[in-house]
Parts: C-alpha cells; structure tokens; sequence
C-alpha cells in the first residue's frame, strides 16, 4: 500500500525513516516527536542504530515503551544519553528490542534491568554455568530478590540473565552453537537453583535421598533453543541407613516440585516445562528410580530410541557425582545398541513416523521435524556415532555440531559434506531461534506473513529483498539437508573402496564393514568387494556409478535384503555396463533407479527374469513402462515372433521370452505398488494388485498358449489343421485369477473339419496337444508354463482330447456335482474361438442348473469339501496359515461362493462369471449373503491369494506357507506391507482375518 508523501519538514523525516528501514514512518515520527524521545529525535547514531536492528519499528516502540517506564524525566534522559553515547549498550538494547516484543514487554515490567546489559567485559561474553548460577542466586536470594516469592524471583532473575543471551545472539557476538550453549548452561543454572529451593521448602526430604537430574535431549547436548521442554531424567539413592522405599518417596516429591517451580504460571509468566517422559516407561514408569532400576530397565526392556536418546545424558543437577554413576553405567549400553538386529531400520522407522504425524498443513513449514530440517541433520549424525562410536570413543559428544566435526575428522563423513552440513545447520538453528525470540513461544514452523519473515530476514543479515532471499536460502538449506542425509551413510563407504585421491580421511575396512553390517548387509565383506568392482576407477561409468550408489545403497539398505539387492545391482550393471544408455538411464529418470533399486531387493523371481534379459531395465524408466499390455497386443507379438522362427522349438522359445519379458514387467510393477494399492496393512483395496496380477498373467499364459499352438500345428501341417481347436482355461486361469508360479489348467477341445476324416481328425488334435505340453516344458533358462489338463472328464485315465460331441455325451450321461463345480471356471483362452464359445454353451446349464442344487447335491459338495480338508493338506503343514488349502485359506472362500453359484446362477446373471470376487460382490448385490460376511470373505481371500504372489516374489518358487527363512519371511512381511521387525504382526494379522473368515464359511457352506 502506498504510503501518502508528507509536506514541509516532516518530509525529510519520513524519507530519512524510509531510508533506515522502517516500514511505518509516519508513526515513527510520531513516536519521536514525543516528549520523551524528543530529545533524540534527530540523532544520527540513534537512527543508524535503529536500522540496522531486524525492525527497526518495533525496535522504536520498546525504546519509546520503555523511557516511558523510566518515570522521572532525570531517569528517561540518563537512558537516552546512555544509549547514545555507548555503543555496546546501544546495538544489544536496541537490537533485543528489534528482535523480542517478548523481552521488550519484560523490560517494560522490570525499567532497570536493561542496566544489565551495560557491562561488557570478556568474561561477559561467554558465561557458564557458574556464571549464571551466580546471577540467579543474586536475583532469588539477594537483595532484590527477598522480598519476593521465590518463584517469581527465579523467573524474573532468568529472563534477566535470557536478555543477555539474546543480546549477545542478535549483535552477533555469540554464533549460534554458542548461543545454545549459553541457553543450556542457563537452563542449567535454573534447574540447579529450583532444586535449591525445593530443598529449602522441605528439609527433611532433602535429608534422607540424594537425587541427582541427568539433562537429556537438547539441554543435556548443550544446544538449546530459547523455547523448549527440558528433558530430565531423576536418579536417586538413599542415604546411609534411610529406607530405600522412603527415600524414593522424598525425591519423586523433591523432583515434582523441582518440576512445578519451573513449569507453573505466575505473575512473572512461566520459564518452560521440564519434561521427564524420557525416562523407562516414559509418563507410565515412576517420576524416580534407584540406579540398579534403571540399569535393569535397559538391559531387558529398552528400545534402539532408548539408547539413542542417552547419547545427549549428561549429570545436570543435584547430587553430580550419583550422576555421573549413572552415565558411566549406561554408556556401554549405548555403544553397543548399533549391534542389535534391525537397528538401522528402528532408527529410520522412528523418524518416519515423526514426519509422518507432522500435520499436512504444516509439512512444508516445519523447520525442525519436516524433510530437510533439523531433525534429519541430528539423527544422521547420531545414527553414525552409534555405529562407529563402538571403536572410536572421539565421537561420543552429546553436541551435534561437536559430532559431526569428529565424524569429519574420523573419516566418517567427507569434509565438503561435513561443512554443508555444519553450514545448513547453523542456518536452521539460526532460523528456528530467531522465530522464537520473537514472542519467546515454542514453535518450528516459518512464518506465512510478510511482516514477519522480512524481520526474520533482517535478522539474519538479509537486507536487500529480504523475503524472497530468505525463502531462497531456506529452500536451499532444506534440500542441500535431505541430499547429504541421503549421502551420509554411503558416500564414505564409496571412498573407501575407490582408487581416488580424494583428499579426504577415509573409512578404514573395518569402519566400513560396521557401517554395512548397522545397515542391514549380513555379508558385509562381500558388499565391499562389490562396491569397488562397481565404484573404483576412473572411468565415466565408475564415476556415474559414484553419483548413483549413495541413493541406491540407501534403498537397499530400506529393503529385507540388502546384499540380494546390491549383488544383483552388481550382476546387471556388469551385464549392460558397456551399453550407452544404461547408466543414463539410471542417472537421468529417478524413477528407474529406485524402481531398480526395489526391484532387485525384493525377492529371487524379478532379479532373476530380469538377469536373464537386462535389457528390460528399460521398461524401469519408461512413462508407461510398467502398464500392463492387453491379451490382443501380447497374442499379437507372440504370434509375430512365432510367424518369424524357424522351427517348433525355436518359435515356442520366441513366445516363451515374450512371456519372461512381460513376466517381469507385472513383478515389478507388483512389487513398485504400481497397480495403485497402497501397500499397508490398515489399506483395504489389496484386491486391485491382487486381481491385477491375476488377470496380467492369466492375459500373458493364454497368449503363450496361442503362441505354442501355433508353432506346433506349423510344425506340421502348415497353416490348416484338419479339425478346429480350442484350449479352455479351467481354474484360476479360467478366472483370470493366476498367480505367478500357477500351472496352467486346461481342456482341449476339437471339431473336425467338413469333409475332415474324424480319425485323422482326432490324431492330429491328439498330437498338437501333446506337441504344445512338449514345447512348453522344454528345459530353458525361462520359466517353465506346466500344462495340467486333470480336470478333463475321467481325468488322467481320459482321452487328452476331445471333440465337442464326446464333451457333451459325457457330460450328458456321466458328469459329476465336482466336474460340474470345476467348469464353473471354465473360460476359452486359445484356438478357434467359434468353438470355445459353443462349448461354453455346452457346458452353462451344468454349472447354473435349471432351480439350483437339489439338497443331495449340496451334501455330495460339502462332503467332497471335508474329505479334501482331511487328505490334500500336507503333512505337517500348519491349518492356520497355509493360503490355500488352510482354515479361511483360498480353498475354503471359493468352495462357498461356487456354491452359491451352482445354486443361484440360474437366475441371478451377475453369478454367471469365472472370477470369485465378481461372484462374491455379485451375491451380495443379490442379498445372499450379508455385507459383513462378504467382506469378510474378501478380505481373507486377497489376504491368501498376496501371500502366494509374495511367497513366490520372494523364494523365485511357488508356495502356499509363509516362508521359514527369517529374511525370506521379513520379505514376504515388507511385500505385505508391514514394517521392518513386525513379522508377528502379519502372522498375527493372516491368523485372526482367516478365522474369521472361516467362521463365515462354517455358517454359510457347510450350514453350521
């Protein structure tokens, strides 16, 4: 908004005020032109000084708010001309008063104490502890403050000794990592002087306990902000012949009080919350503990958090030498945490889970828990102190900043990294300081008005564009932050195995190897000797590798196997190393790289499809490269490559490499989510990757089905076989319900051809079904296609074909309740597709019977239900978990939805389909069964039908049982969305939704 131009002589004011930086210059005329800065009005110095504070406005208003206060007029003009005539006076006064309406508003309630900030000698430049435990006790016990309760003393007296702090942080005489210090060395002083008090308010507790407070968190790594909890832990101890029990009676009621003196509200406001949930068992554990308790609560029941949070322990307060007892006894607890299996990953998943509570609103603001901030700078380096600490005692400082110089220093961390890092930091912590200076409220997250962020910006030294240069800046930090997290654990390791002279200390073999094992590789040896066969040298592609591995190391890392993911990382790149476009691909689309890196982590089945033809990394990067083709453009190229071999076998290999391509594009796209699920537990819509996977590869078996067909009547007799045929898809394949080790169950079926001899008719079909199981069963590095056609009517003892009239005669005179069952998945899938249709109409009225099952039939199913429960589990499988055949398995939903089926297809059409899950929602739709038992049913068989796709993702083998191999286990866990060390959970999860789902079935099939 334009500001109106002033006339006479009040114009030279207000552009002078413009031009020092004020963004209200008509009422900081006003407030100049009043009697008691008046004397001032004109000051040079006091003008350039006002301007160069972060707002100049506000700054103007505190110096006007508190002349005021000073009262007699003698008073106000010893500040004025103080102010002007020292300089040092003059930049912290004013520059606290620019920087703090919060400070500003306790000079305005205490007049004098800005006499405070007179002195300046180098002992006041950096006090201590013992300096402010001074300053405290004169303000609570001295002269001042005894005449006052003790606990408005002891606020008042701390943000005296605060305004220090902040005068000093603003004038740019302490950095940052100083200014923290200074604000844990007060928080220090104050919990010391609390204690003090509660000691004098209640002698006798004091006299039978020693209690001693370690300062934990921010506090105990003595980098504080102006506004935060202080995290404490209480230890105690009774004294000589006291009773245990009664002593730790006094000290909960010592440390509660300790806790309230500092917490509470009163007329002086409040200091800040001492939080003590960091203890065992955090607000559910006891406020105190003996030392022999809490060693006993982190030998047995401590998590990976636990032991973290201890590298910041420090005695704080109290009975100092109990303690350091403390310390002691705990530190070899914390250097040996990294050793515990799933470290790395209880690290990484706690601080997941503090982004993900971060409100959505707030995420892109959040300096100290979003991506980028704080947060991600100190649990990088904290995470390394844990895994090199062990051998390496330069890195147990509880400072951030401290460690990561000795994690530089140490070879740990690259020094160019190491001082982005610092740099970034600093730059953060600045930020988040400066914010809560403002009002001295507890808050993480940028401001959204202008004003604020151009006072933000100035104190920082921004001053030309201020808003948008410090948006730049930030932005900047944040993600140079998320980069170098990203780094951190994985570009040293590169260095260490790569022949450069990179002038930088690199990790020793064994520093590397503790890196590697913390991550989660179980052969770390032989993750080095990949790494340099990948990373060493000087070539353009290890050096493309260099810029890759960091990222890719880290989504190993994040997966169940991290050496299957970087052997086979290894394996492809020394297959397609020398092509061009491998390595840029990799480069250049972020995506391919991670879909690569999680691909080849995930399980044997993708890996190995994909190490048989590398070049299929290409379908990795492309937009629609992991899209699912339609059955009509798979038959289409099949038939193609088929058209162009030479030979049966040459033509079958041609259509079988089509389906080991397209094989590996549905797993991994299955294993990426890229078939929209979201894969978690919680989610409910598994059934849309489940029917995905179903219906590709149902799609792909049938078109290779064709194919084979193809190939083998050319083989010999040329385009025209002397009888028409079909190939019938009959169970999971006939619904489109495949999983990836499935065989393909069929029927074959034939017509002669007018004028056809039937019996050279007959041979001939005989003949290409046996040329198509021959063909498909060829030994080859692809994977094998197992015709089964079991299902035909007589089964194995039947003619392999038949012709349409024979399929009738039979079922006609001899079929059975079970065959009719069978053919309700009954779908043609190759051949002539004139008679694929004409024996579905065959077959309709056996599997929809005219009035449904008769009541003898329902009994023959449901006894062929019981029997098969009894003699097809195998031995020594467990009924509760194996998907198919298992209580609430695959078996159990399907049987009682066929029936369903068998029973009202004749009149509902929605019932008329081969799918089960089609059916189910369809008998719902129908009122046949209830909402919650059709949910039931279908969550129990997605549940069963992923677990098979996992199982064979992940062994490269098909199975019905969850694996017994603890990795193999974990993965096919991470497949199904649970996180890394919750396998009880999915077991649990499997057991519990097939039970009920098993209840449903007894209720609804067999009528219990």
């Amino acid at each position: 908004m334009a500001l109106p131009a002033p006339q006479g002589r009040r114009s030279s004011t207000f552009t002078r005020l413009l031009r020092h930086g004020f963004t209200d210059p008509s009422a900081a005329g006003e407030l100049l032109d009043s009697p008691g800065l008046a004397p001032v009005r004109d000051d040079s110095v006091l003008l350039e000084a006002l301007g160069a504070t972060a707002d100049p406005d506000l700054a103007l208003r505190g110096l006007a708010r508190l002349v005021e206060r000073q009262g007699e007029p003698d008073a106000q003009q010893t500040l004025l001309s103080t102010v002007v005539a020292a300089k040092p006076l003059r930049d912290r006064l004013l520059g606290v008063l620019g920087a703090s309406e919060a400070l500003a508003d306790h000079l305005v309630r205490h007049p004098q104490d800005w006499q405070s900030l007179v002195t300046y000698e180098s002992v006041d430049l950096h006090p201590t502890t013992p300096e402010f435990e001074l300053a405290l006790a004169e303000g609570i016990w001295g002269e001042h403050g005894a005449v006052r309760p003790r606990a408005d003393a002891l606020r008042t007296a701390y943000r005296r000794a605060l305004l220090g702090i902040a005068a000093r942080d603003v004038c740019g005489t302490t950095d940052v990592a100083e200014a923290a210090a200074e604000l844990a060395d007060l928080a220090t002083a104050t919990i010391r002087a609390a204690l003090e008090i509660s000691y004098e308010e209640a002698p006798g507790d004091a006299a039978v306990c020693r209690l001693a407070v370690i300062g934990m968190g921010k506090c105990g790594g003595r980098e504080l902000n102006y506004v935060s909890d202080v995290d404490v832990i209480f230890v105690a101890e009774a004294k000589e012949g006291v009773d245990e029990a009664k002593a730790l009676q006094a000290a909960t009621r010592i440390a509660a009080r300790m806790m309230r003196l500092c917490s509470d509200n009163t007329a002086e406001g409040t200091i800040w919350p001492v939080d003590a949930n960091l203890r065992p068992e955090g607000r559910n554990g006891p406020l105190v503990r003996t030392l022999s308790s809490h060693l006993a609560y982190y030998q047995r029941w401590a998590k990976t958090w636990e032991f973290q949070a201890l590298l910041k322990a420090r005695p704080m307060a109290g009975d100092l030498g109990l303690g350091q007892e403390y310390v002691d006894a705990l530190a070899p607890m914390v250097w040996e945490v990294a050793e515990r299996e799933n470290f790395v990953a209880d690290v990484r998943q706690m601080r997941r889970r503090v982004v993900e509570n971060i409100p959505a609103a707030q995420v892109e603001r959040e300096l100290k828990l979003g991506p980028g901030g704080l947060r991600d700078v100190e649990f990088a380096v904290q995470l390394l102190q844990l895994v090199h600490g062990r051998s390496d005692a330069t890195l147990r400082s509880a400072t951030t900043l401290d460690a990561l110089a000795a994690l530089a220093a140490g070879g740990y961390v690259g020094r160019q990294d190491a001082a982005a890092l610092d740099a970034a930091y600093r730059f953060l912590r600045t930020l988040e300081h400066r914010i809560q200076l403002f009002r001295m409220r507890r808050t993480h997250l940028m401001p959204e008005d202008e004003g604020e962020l151009r006072r933000l910006a100035r104190s920082l030294g921004l001053r030309t564009e201020p808003v948008d240069t410090l948006r730049k800046e930030w932005k900047w930090h944040a993600r140079e932050v998320r980069r170098l997290h990203e780094k951190l654990f994985y570009r040293p390791l590169l260095d260490a195995v790569a022949t450069l002279e990179t002038g930088e200390t690199r990790l020793s073999a064994r520093a590397a190897g503790h890196r590697l094992e913390a991550l989660g590789y179980a052969d770390p040896v032989a993750a080095l000797r990949h790494l340099e066969a990948l990373a060493s040298g000087v070539t353009r592609k290890a050096a493309i590798q260099r810029t890759l591995l960091p990222v890719l190391l880290a989504w190993f890392a994040d997966s169940a196997d991290p050496d299957a993911g970087l052997l086979n990382f290894r394996k492809v790149s020394d297959a397609l190393g020398k092509t061009p476009w491998y390595l840029r691909l990799l480069r250049d689309e972020g995506a391919a790289a991670e879909n690569l890196a999680r691909v080849l982590s995930a399980g044997r089945l993708a890996p190995d499809l994909l190490l048989r033809a590398p070049e299929a990394v290409a379908l990795l990067g492309a937009a629609d490269g992991l899209q699912a083709r339609s059955r009509a453009a798979l038959e289409q190229e099949v038939l193609a490559a088929v058209g162009r071999a030479d030979g049966a076998e040459a033509a079958t290999a041609a259509a079988r490499g089509v389906r080991r391509r397209e094989l590996f594009r549905t797993a991994a796209a299955d294993v990426i989510g890229a078939y929209g699920t979201e894969y978690s537990p919680a989610h409910t819509d598994h059934g849309r990757s489940v029917d995905a996977v179903g219906s590709a590869v149902s799609d792909l078996n049938a078109a290779t089905l064709a194919g084979a067909l193809r190939a083998a009547v050319r083989a010999q007799w040329g385009d025209t076989l002397p009888t028409r045929f079909a190939v019938i898809g009959m169970g999971r394949f006939g619904g489109r319900e495949l999983s990836y080790g499935s065989d393909a169950d069929v029927l074959f079926v034939h017509e002669p051809r007018e004028g056809a001899d039937e019996q050279e008719a007959a041979q001939a079909a005989q003949a290409v079904a046996n040329e198509m199981r021959r063909l498909l069963e060829l030994p080859s590095s692809d994977p094998p296609l197992p015709i089964d056609a079991d299902l035909r009517p007589e089964g194995r003892s039947g003619p392999l074909v038949r012709t349409l009239a024979s399929y009738a005669a039979y079922y006609r005179r001899w079929s059975l309740v079970w065959e009719s069952q069978a053919l309700l998945r009954a779908e043609p899938v190759a051949g002539d597709t004139e008679l694929g249709q004409r024996f579905i109409e065959l077959i309709d009225p056996l599997r929809y019977p005219a009035e449904g099952l008769g009541d003898e039939a329902v009994r023959e199913i449901r006894k062929l239900k019981a029997r098969m429960e009894a003699e097809r589990l195998p031995r020594g499988a467990d009924p509760t978990t194996h998907a198919k055949l298992g209580r609430g398995g695959l078996s159990d939903v399907e049987w009682t939805v066929q029936l369903l089926q068998m029973q009202h297809g004749w009149e509902i059409p929605g019932l008329r389909t081969t799918r089960t899950r089609e059916a189910l929602a369809a008998a719902h739709a129908a009122e046949l069964i209830g909402t919650e038992d059709a949910q039931t049913l279908d969550e129990a068989w997605v549940l069963a039908a992923r677990v098979r796709n996992a199982v064979m993702l992940v062994r490269g083998r098909p199975g019905d049982t969850f694996p017994v191999d603890g990795r193999e286990l974990a993965a096919v866990a991470r497949y199904l969305g649970y996180e890394e060390g919750h396998v009880g959970e999915l077991l649990d999860d499997y057991r519990r939704i097939t039970r009920r789902a098993r209840s449903v079935v007894e209720e609804r099939f067999y009528g219990a």
